[in-house]
């Protein structure tokens, strides 16, 4: 798997904006925060951030979005978004041994 970071861009800002370019305003803002954050030259927006926003309608943006950006150069001057998608596993805790409170998690 090619690592690389994360970022989570906040995007309550774009809500006040017209309902009919919401989702274009958001692409160019998440370019810009790129842009800004990794000092990179260009930034290439994969297309499955696209149809996210997309998926929700033109008038009802999520307020955050959380981004890979994986280096495609060694230099770092060109990079490439991609959606991230958070998985949160659900812990379970399970008890250990007859006496005291010890427990473990097990995912």
């Amino acid at each position: 798997m090619v690592e690389g970071r994360i970022y989570v861009i906040n995007l309550n800002r774009l809500k006040w904006t017209g309902l009919s370019r919401r989702v274009p305003r958001a692409i160019k803002h998440i370019e810009k925060y790129l842009l800004r954050h990794t000092k990179a030259d260009k930034i290439i927006i994969d297309s499955s951030i696209n149809e996210y926003l997309h998926s929700r309608s033109h008038d009802s943006l999520p307020s955050k979005i959380a981004v890979t950006v994986v280096k495609l150069d060694s230099e770092g001057k060109v990079l490439k978004a991609t959606l991230c998608i958070l998985v949160e596993e659900k812990l379970e805790r399970v008890e250990v041994g007859s006496g005291g409170s010890k427990s473990e998690v097990v995912s």
